[in-house]
């Protein structure tokens, strides 16, 4: 392939890909990285390549995750990768605008996992290889298909020369080309028999045709329906598969026992049960072979039609418990390592009692927060695959508590939708295992998950199950967990008399039962709480002992939340000095901890204060911050509350116009997401600053928010009120 393609719109090329030799074109991809390493050239500003799995045996690539992949390779910080698929998209496009670069889509099996992953213009050029014809992406996306089918003789055999040609000389023409025929002139099935010719340089070719020539014979007997270019692939793959030593046979079938999409040396070694040597060894023949690729430092993965025939392979060879013992032997490591690291990523939530593992290798050890955390995120792809296969397996155990404790060891930049996918899969499993345990460990976690994607009616059902599962098992610590959980939601929707209650009874039991840690969370809720309903001096003792148990049992995450609450305490009662130090040092906390959330939600309390001294511009900085990284988070709602700081910090300085336009963006949203309390709040903000303007426009924002107001009595809803009926009252100019 060497077209030139042309562009569409604004400069942006795009090129579809056809591969029509059905089940085994996916070798083609050889043929496009070649053509794009002659081009690069054209490209200063480098390229981007994924591989979306579209034909591989289990979950193609999202458009999410391939966003996530290049936002990285983009420079773009985990923590600071949009949550939003759209967003994602978006930042991706803005960040390509200005640049001239490669991008290569691989394998990809619909045009709605390409389509997200499109530039939208400028310099860059897309190419997709796919073994559909895409097209959509010609109809509406202006794109060039090109077909590529077989090699033509004479390339397929300038392929084979250029794999052979440093170890052996001489073989003739009329037997290369055999040689191709045989492989179907497939570039795949090419490279792994030059590879075998190569690796044997004294091995006369008619030798190794004849031995292609038997396992062919092989599967023309055996196969019904194949087509011929999946019944070469599959013969060279046996072909090559049968001259592997016996070891590393073994491991090549069992690594198609992996789930995941790729696969590190530790967990290649939980599936052999080998030691970490012997393992790399075997991978490196496996690597030499061109059975396996490697895709990083001690990183692997397969060829999708790999994955496939060494997952066949076992199947035909490996007796079941053979099979079944390997796959417990990686979920238990995966299981235990995962364990280790929630002890550096949540130290303050309780492990999963585990069975001891089956695995030769120990778990891995981390050193610290960040070991933790990149494990995290290197292997985060795989804790969806890993769940399911464990649940496919009828091993529900380990489905349930791999779900449970990866809850506690998501990467900085997961979200907890990801994790929602497979949480569903390890309840299910906790039910099938009648554990109750399990069962309320889950329920609590879900109902955390869907309060933080703010799908709250789903977060209340999944509590209110483990309120009750609690009560009828007689399980007090959990009873109190799901109560502190329920006070949150109701904090969040300012039910707060009722948040009020939960978090009391929740202390309560908590105390009972000597949960010294939970007591002092539900605590801090309280304290919010007081704080959210204007009730200074109760928050103030309550964020005061709060803090000092957290200081005391050194939990981190804890600590900054109550430093938070101390800044906002502190920054309404004027005292701004003492409310800077305690915000900067939860900041600092946040960052330590890579939680861009935490940052986010906790800058919008330092533009608070610094608007509060004066400084504006400072206050307008950590706005804009919050509000891009609760924008990458998804999370609308408090992307909200940093245009009213910035709309605030606009009327400080006069600039109405400006506060008005941030104030009237706020409250759409707000009212998009039936929030009436932060509307009401918005709309008073907002008449406030449109008045000198339009004092009409103002009284009727006035008696909107009024309207709002209605169902909340608390103390400082009740002073909202009263303020804004004093406006209203007002003689009109």
């Amino acid at each position: 392939m060497h077209a030139i393609l042309t562009g569409r719109d604004g400069g942006q090329a795009l090129v579809s890909v056809h591969v029509v030799a059905g089940t085994a074109g996916a070798g083609k991809t050889s043929l496009v990285l070649h053509w794009a390493h002659q081009v690069k050239d054209r490209f200063p500003d480098g390229q981007l390549f994924l591989n979306l799995r579209g034909y591989g045996p289990g979950e193609p690539v999202t458009a999410e995750q391939a966003l996530r992949r290049f936002l990285r390779a983009l420079g773009v910080a985990s923590g600071d990768i949009p949550q939003d698929v759209d967003d994602a998209a978006a930042l991706y496009r803005s960040l390509l605008a200005d640049r001239r670069m490669l991008i290569l889509l691989d394998n990809a099996a619909t045009v709605g996992q390409v389509r997200p992953l499109l530039p939208g213009g400028g310099d860059s050029l897309t190419v997709v290889t796919s073994r559909n014809r895409l097209a959509g992406l010609a109809v509406r996306e202006g794109a060039r298909r090109i077909t590529l089918g077989m090699l033509p003789e004479p390339e397929a055999i300038e392929l084979l020369q250029a794999v052979t040609q440093d170890y052996r000389s001489g073989d003739d023409q009329d037997k290369l080309s055999e040689l191709a025929r045989l492989c179907a002139r497939l570039p795949l099935a090419l490279r792994i028999a030059a590879e075998r010719a190569a690796s044997h340089p004294h091995l006369r070719l008619d030798d190794l045709l004849d031995d292609l020539r038997d396992e062919s014979a092989l599967w023309d007997a055996l196969s019904t329906g194949m087509d011929e270019e999946a019944e070469a692939v599959r013969t060279v793959f046996a072909w090559s598969y049968r001259t592997l030593p016996p070891h590393s046979g073994r491991l090549f079938r069992l690594l198609g026992l992996h789930p995941g999409p790729e696969f590190g040396l530790h967990a290649a070694a939980a599936l052999a049960d080998l030691p970490l040597s012997r393992t790399r060894q075997l991978l490196d023949d496996l690597v030499g072979a061109h059975l396996l690729e490697q895709s990083g430092p001690d990183r692997f993965q397969f060829h999708d039609l790999l994955r496939a025939y060494a997952s066949d392979q076992a199947n035909d060879e490996d007796p079941v418990e053979q099979r079944e013992a390997a796959l417990r032997r990686l979920l238990d490591w995966y299981l235990h390592t995962a364990d280790g690291a929630q002890t550096w990523l949540q130290p303050g939530e309780d492990h999963v009692r585990l069975s001891e593992t089956t695995a030769l290798l120990p778990p891995l050890e981390f050193s610290d927060y960040d070991a933790a955390a990149d494990w995290a995120e290197r292997e985060r792809i795989a804790f969806p695959h890993l769940v399911r296969s464990a649940a496919a397996a009828g091993l529900h155990q380990h489905a349930w508590q791999l779900a449970a404790t990866l809850w506690n060891a998501l990467s900085a930049s997961a979200s907890f939708a990801d994790w929602l996918d497979f949480g569903l899969i390890g309840l299910a499993s906790a039910e099938r295992e009648d554990d109750t345990d399990g069962q309320l460990l889950l329920l609590n976690q879900l109902g955390m998950s869907y309060r933080s994607v703010s799908q709250l009616d789903s977060a209340v059902h999944y509590l209110n199950r483990a309120l009750l599962l609690a009560r009828s098992a007689g399980k007090p610590m959990d009873e109190a967990h799901a109560l502190n959980l329920m006070g949150l939601i109701h904090l969040r929707t300012r039910r707060l008399d009722t948040a009020t209650g939960h978090f009391a009874q929740a202390i309560s039991i908590f105390r009972e039962v000597n949960g010294d840690r939970w007591a002092a969370s539900a605590l801090s809720n309280l304290a919010g709480t007081y704080l959210e309903a204007g009730r200074l001096r109760e928050a103030h003792d309550a964020v005061e002992t709060a803090l000092a148990a957290h200081r005391s049992l050194d939990n981190q995450q804890s600590v900054g939340n109550a430093l938070w609450l101390t800044a906002k305490l502190r920054r309404e009662q004027d005292e701004v000095e003492a409310a800077r130090e305690a915000i900067d040092e939860a900041l600092e906390i946040a960052l330590s901890l890579r939680n861009r959330g935490l940052e986010g939600f906790w800058l919008l309390t330092l533009g608070d204060i610094l608007r509060a001294g004066g400084q504006y511009g400072d206050a307008l900085a950590s706005y804009q911050r919050s509000a891009m990284l609760h924008r990458r988070l998804g999370d609308r709602g408090r992307e909200a509350l940093a245009w009213r700081g910035t709309g605030q910090t606009y009327a400080a300085t006069g600039r109405h116009g400006d506060a008005a336009a941030f104030h009237r963006q706020a409250a759409a949203v707000h009212r998009d997401l039936g929030d009436t309390w932060e509307l009401a709040v918005e709309l008073d903000h907002l008449a406030a600053a449109v008045q000198s303007e339009d004092a009409e426009a103002a009284r009727a924002y006035w008696a909107e928010a009024l309207t709002h107001l209605a169902p909340y009595t608390d103390p400082r809803a009740t002073a909202v009120r009263a303020r804004v009926q004093r406006r209203l009252a007002e003689p009109g100019e």
